[in-house]
């Protein structure tokens, strides 16, 4: 952690979603195993979540040359959903509704033990937010369900880009009227991080372990970065004395 750090420099919080607030395997695999008995619910979790960045990377691609415009991360789920059915031999299994409900499963997600009360406590001190490359629909949606005290959201959706551009950190300081370094993004994912750092956003990194499932267990051990480093939400809400 950068020594220079002062939480009483910081207004706002804006957090990461998928794995980071949400467990977004234990969620998915749960309702592919049942919508779709037989099939490796973890394993078609997996390859689901492996088709995110390449389509992001597309949508990003065709606008920059002027071929398309924004992609909602619905639509984006949709296109890969298809692709992980023909893979897992589940291709005309499910009706249209059936398919629909499954494509939001994204929506439903169940919230990491400690997020509801760390942000809880967060949210008495500082303003909190989203900061997702989920649409707008789907992080509401989620946040109704799972009781996230969320004070704004916060969505790729609304500076039509994706993470990590630097239009979505720049953005929340944009939207709060504050300076970049009196933002922090919270997040499981170093790359991501490393994006609003370089945007002078200050960072704390929430340890995940089992974001890819018990079976593949993710390396969490500290980095030599100017981050936070905490276990969970509870624990960075003690952190910066909430």
């Amino acid at each position: 952690m950068n020594p220079d750090f002062d939480p009483e420099s910081l207004k706002v919080i804006a957090f990461d979603i998928f794995g980071t607030v949400v467990d977004w395997h234990g969620g998915i695999a749960a309702e592919v195993e049942r919508a779709l008995p037989g099939v490796d619910g973890s394993a078609f979790a997996l390859a689901w979540r492996a088709g995110y960045q390449p389509a992001m990377r597309s949508v990003m691609a065709r606008i920059a040359s002027g071929e398309g415009g924004f992609t909602l991360l619905d639509e984006l789920h949709r296109g890969i959903l298809d692709g992980v059915l023909r893979d897992f031999g589940a291709e005309g299994r499910l009706d249209a509704a059936a398919l629909h409900h499954l494509n939001t499963a994204w929506h439903r997600l169940p919230p990491w033990p400690d997020a509801v009360e760390g942000l809880t406590r967060l949210k008495r001190r500082y303003t909190i937010c989203t900061l997702s490359n989920g649409n707008l629909g789907l992080l509401t949606e989620m946040a109704k369900r799972g009781g996230l005290p969320w004070d704004c959201i916060l969505s790729a959706e609304v500076f039509k880009a994706y993470k990590p551009d630097p239009r979505t950190y720049l953005g929340v300081a944009t939207v709060f009227d504050v300076a970049p370094s009196e933002v922090m993004l919270a997040a499981a994912h170093h790359d991501d991080l490393a994006a609003a750092r370089v945007c002078g956003l200050s960072t704390g990194y929430i340890e995940r372990p089992l974001e890819f499932g018990a079976g593949q267990p993710k390396d969490v051990s500290p980095r030599p970065e100017n981050s936070l480093h905490v276990r969970d939400i509870v624990a960075l809400a003690e952190r910066l004395g909430c």
